[in-house]
């Protein structure tokens, strides 16, 4: 359940970033209720993960690493910005991070 509410968090985070982006600055006013409702979800559902036991190191790590690397997947796709090759090797990396702290969370 903590692992859903993980996702759930990481994925409306992601969608905020990227609403903010395609607010401009938040000059395109239609995308402001969007932007405050996806992070307001966010951290709700965070925090809601972390009230039933998942360790703040590893519920902030991941939340963390995963938004970085999806929102820079997200940023090419949707506004068509660059995505090197050293940034998709950090992407790599992020997932490796996050396979290793999955992993040493659960031997405990």
């Amino acid at each position: 359940m903590t692992w859903i509410l993980l996702v759930g968090a990481i994925l409306t985070e992601v969608a905020a970033t990227m609403s903010l982006r395609a607010s401009e600055g938040l000059r395109k006013k239609r995308w402001i209720v969007p932007v405050a409702v996806f992070y307001i979800a966010a951290f709700s559902l965070l925090t809601i993960a972390l009230a039933h036991g998942m360790p703040v190191g590893i519920a902030y790590g991941i939340w963390a690493a995963s938004g970085v690397a999806l929102t820079a997947v997200g940023a090419r796709v949707f506004f068509k910005e660059r995505l090197t090759w050293r940034m998709i090797a950090g992407i790599v990396l992020i997932a490796v991070g996050v396979l290793v702290i999955e992993l040493g969370a659960s031997t405990h």
